[in-house]
């Protein structure tokens, strides 16, 4: 069979450290040269380049559900940039043999002058379709958005995630041959999250091919047949789905002994530290599932925001979220501080033996992300002796049921 995706020593090289801003008129450049001569060369001379890919290949069937994974930065939507064709390869060369829908961003694609119906018109356009089939579509993509009272309604009045549930719809709606999305399920409450996987899902059945970035582990695990881990640019390991995820989570382990460590930021908040703690205040990796697990976050404050939260979940070696908790105290704790130490005590008998790992965040309700600090602090739980020790296959469930039993 022929691959619908090939991508043969692709490399993508970016400049940085040059200086940004409005471009220069005739007479700015002449005063310019005129006050400072030797100040442009300078300038260049402080660029760097950097390689965001180097020299990957990969091939992806017709029908594939491909999850692509990796540390922030390590070349996950600059893959799907190349393949969109919004950027082009330095080197290199990619061979798509189907018609693309991507939604890389929030309402990637969309005219925020026109209403929500035009935009449905003009994307299906964009993808090459007739009138005929968009409306044939229509109402699937409406309800599904469940924008019905806002159809009518420039875009740029939307909210992101009335955006993005339209972009999402559209994308998916319209029956590319190849669909590629990066980081849809990070907008949106759970239902949606629920139900964007379950229309992935359907697309996969009908042979469509899906490309899916995304940092949620559990997401991929569950829509994914092959995986590509991709680290500073180079793919670091490709196959199935879960021996990549068990892989990629073991590396962040062995990497992450001593916690956490953050580098300054201009964010309004930001995670600077997370660490696990002993009942003593010592840093460990490993437990005993006998033992409570302290979780110390330390956050700086550059700027107060009133209705934000603060809180962390956590992901098993398969990429399942377990449990998520949110500090109930944050809102008052930062007002008037430079920064905020809190800690969360995760009780003993509670998560059953396996390895695990902790992504922190700093959100505002209904706006988005303030910081995001992902998988960044593994941990270990060992059986310290439990009633379930010589369970066949060691699978214990996610967490002990601490049940109160009676007669």
């Amino acid at each position: 069979m022929k691959p619908i995706i090939k991508a043969e020593q692709l490399s993508k090289q970016y400049r940085i450290g040059m200086r940004q801003g409005s471009h220069p008129t005739l007479r700015d450049m002449i005063a310019g040269a005129v006050r400072a001569p030797l100040k442009g060369l300078r300038e260049k001379r402080r660029g760097e380049n950097i390689w965001a890919l180097k020299e990957v290949s990969f091939e992806i069937m017709p029908g594939e559900v491909v999850g692509i994974i990796g540390r922030n930065g390590a070349g996950k939507s600059t893959v799907l940039k190349l393949l969109s064709r919004i950027t082009e390869p330095t080197t290199g060369c990619i061979k798509l043999y189907g018609r693309i829908a991507s939604l890389l961003e929030v309402g990637t694609g969309f005219h925020p002058e026109l209403t929500g119906r035009e935009n449905i018109y003009l994307n299906g356009a964009i993808l090459g379709m007739k009138r005929t089939e968009i409306e044939r579509k229509f109402d699937e993509i409406v309800a599904f958005a469940e924008i019905d009272a806002f159809l009518d309604t420039p875009v740029k009045h939307y909210s992101s995630g009335m955006y993005m549930r339209l972009a999402f719809a559209v994308a998916a709606h319209l029956e590319p041959e190849i669909l590629l999305i990066d980081e849809v399920l990070a907008v949106g409450d759970a239902a949606f999250q629920s139900k964007c996987l379950g229309k992935m899902g359907e697309v996969a059945k009908h042979g469509r091919t899906v490309v899916f970035v995304s940092h949620q582990m559990g997401a991929i695990a569950q829509l994914c047949g092959k995986a590509i881990l991709l680290n500073q640019g180079n793919i670091e390991k490709e196959g199935d789905t879960q021996s990549v995820i068990e892989y990629y989570l073991n590396e962040m382990a062995n990497g992450s002994r001593g916690g956490f460590i953050g580098s300054e930021s201009d964010k309004d908040m930001y995670i600077a530290k997370a660490q696990a703690l002993d009942s003593e205040g010592n840093t460990k990796t490993h437990f005993s599932h006998k033992d409570p697990i302290v979780i110390s976050i330390t956050c700086r404050i550059n700027r107060w925001l009133p209705n934000s939260t603060l809180g962390f979940f956590v992901k098993d070696h398969r990429g399942r979220k377990i449990f998520t908790a949110n500090d109930p105290e944050w809102s008052r704790l930062g007002q008037n501080n430079k920064e905020v130490h809190v800690t969360a005590k995760i009780p003993a008998a509670f998560l059953v033996p396996g390895k695990y790992v902790f992504t922190f965040a700093i959100n505002l309700p209904g706006v988005g992300l303030v910081d995001w600090v992902e998988d960044v602090l593994p941990v270990t739980i060992i059986d310290g002796g439990s009633e379930f020790y010589f369970v066949e296959g060691g699978d214990y469930g996610c967490v002990f049921g601490n049940c109160e039993w009676g007669s």
